[in-house]
């Protein structure tokens, strides 16, 4: 009863709010129990609860009403449950000891990690190792690239599909700083049996950045023979690095030659149709609605870090759910100018060139867009098409779709016309010049 009536008052309370702003903080609350005319609901945490009551209070008493129309009394909890982290890891260590941690992200799986010919040969090497760990050549598996470009998801995702298909049952995923630690406590506390017995034991092992290792010379001697343990009993081994094994500096050689007697693949910076998907599915994920221009401003501009396209997104949320703020484009320029600083351009977007042709010419933006045949609106249309091909970092198919729809093809057939007919003119070259310029009036 209580989450049908919690549905029935979402549903009343989602009509007086943005859906950001619903998405954000209505969503998540959970109905715990109705009783008589109280309803008690589960928020995820203090700082929420905080929010809610201070901002949207009086909304959602004002909505709470019982399946008679009558109105209920809101009463809240705070969540004790860890939702992001789970431990995946027996230790086999004395229970009134401390315990070891192995976390893996539950939200970095396979289906969540966007692919594309950057990191198509990565993610297939890494599926291949979760459904079989230890059974293949791939042994260890080490992935490679830089910052931000979702190593660390490919590490998780093969810890938790392992775990889900029941091929691993002992789980261990580290950092290579966290390992260099625990080797270290276990020195200082004389504990390394325990240690050794934590990652000796394991069915799968997981080290993110063993880039770390460098220098520490007694940390990759505690590797080498873990690494030479488990790879002996035909234990999975899977490594991240942000360079390719053999060009690294400062780890033992025996060290490296291990590294590089498996399968070693890069992930290289995502391509813009794959970071146009990431954005998309990342404002899916956080409830946020974003117009497509503005996510191929984002994707134009973030073009080596998958972290950055998503901080962005997380960004936008902040300042439109806690601020009130439009999601426009200034916002979106703002957004970037912060993580960009001095490095931001901004160039043209395709209806700034169209729009400064329309004043040009004197051509109504929706002739030049819509399906009009006259002669001159058609030149103007070529025109248009083929500035926004030379002018902006638009695709072909983005640059149609703004032109009412239509395909590549079309938009090809416009440049080449525009090529064929001005080839041994100057007027398009001064018009280009004078729109880059900063869009100020040309004459044409």
């Amino acid at each position: 009863m209580h989450k049908t009536i919690w549905q029935t008052d979402k549903n009343a309370i989602k009509t007086d709010m943005p859906s950001q702003v619903f998405n954000t903080w209505i969503t998540p609350i959970k109905p715990v129990a109705l009783n008589e005319n109280e309803l008690i609901l589960e928020v995820p945490n203090q700082f929420f609860y905080e929010w809610l009551d201070s901002h949207y209070k009086d909304t959602i008493d004002r909505k709470a009403i019982n399946n008679k129309g009558r109105p209920l009394n809101i009463k809240y909890t705070v969540s004790t449950e860890k939702k992001r982290i789970i431990n995946h890891i027996d230790t086999g260590i004395d229970k009134h000891k401390p315990t070891p941690l192995t976390f893996i992200n539950k939200n970095q799986r396979f289906n969540s990690f966007i692919e594309g010919p950057n990191n198509q040969f990565a993610r297939a090497a890494a599926m291949s190792v979760a459904k079989n760990p230890g059974a293949s050549h791939y042994n260890p598996l080490v992935i490679y690239g830089g910052v931000g470009l979702g190593k660390t998801h490919l590490l998780h995702a093969i810890g938790n599909n392992a775990l889900a298909n029941g091929k691993s049952k002992k789980v261990v995923l580290e950092t290579s700083e966290r390992f260099t630690q625990e080797f270290i406590n276990s020195i200082q506390k004389n504990t390394n049996g325990e240690f050794t017995k934590k990652y000796r034991s394991t069915d799968l092992l997981l080290i993110d950045d063993i880039q770390f290792f460098k220098g520490k010379e007694q940390t990759q001697e505690q590797f080498f023979h873990t690494f030479n343990e488990l790879h002996q009993l035909n234990k999975q081994i899977v490594l991240s690095a942000d360079t390719y094994p053999g060009d690294m500096l400062g780890l033992q050689e025996r060290l490296v030659s291990r590294f590089q007697s498996g399968l070693s693949v890069d992930i290289q910076p995502p391509d813009f149709e794959t970071r146009v998907a990431i954005l998309l599915e990342k404002a899916q994920q956080s409830g946020l609605e974003l117009q497509y221009n503005l996510v191929e401003l984002i994707a134009t501009h973030i073009k080596t870090n998958i972290r950055v396209l998503e901080s962005i997104v997380i960004r936008l949320l902040a300042n439109s759910s806690l601020h009130g703020k439009e999601i426009n484009r200034d916002l979106v320029e703002e957004v970037i100018r912060e993580k960009l600083g001095k490095e931001m351009i901004l160039e043209l977007s395709i209806e700034d060139v169209v729009k400064k042709v329309s004043e040009i010419r004197n051509v109504p933006m929706k002739l030049i867009v819509g399906p009009s045949r006259r002669k001159e609106i058609v030149k103007t249309r070529h025109l248009a098409i083929y500035l926004c091909r030379e002018l902006t970092n638009n695709t072909l198919t983005s640059i149609g779709l703004f032109f009412g729809g239509r395909d590549h093809t079309t938009v090809i057939h416009a440049c080449a016309q525009v090529e064929k007919i001005y080839k041994k003119k100057t007027a398009v070259t001064k018009f280009i010049d004078q729109i880059s310029r900063d869009l100020s009036v040309a004459n044409f």
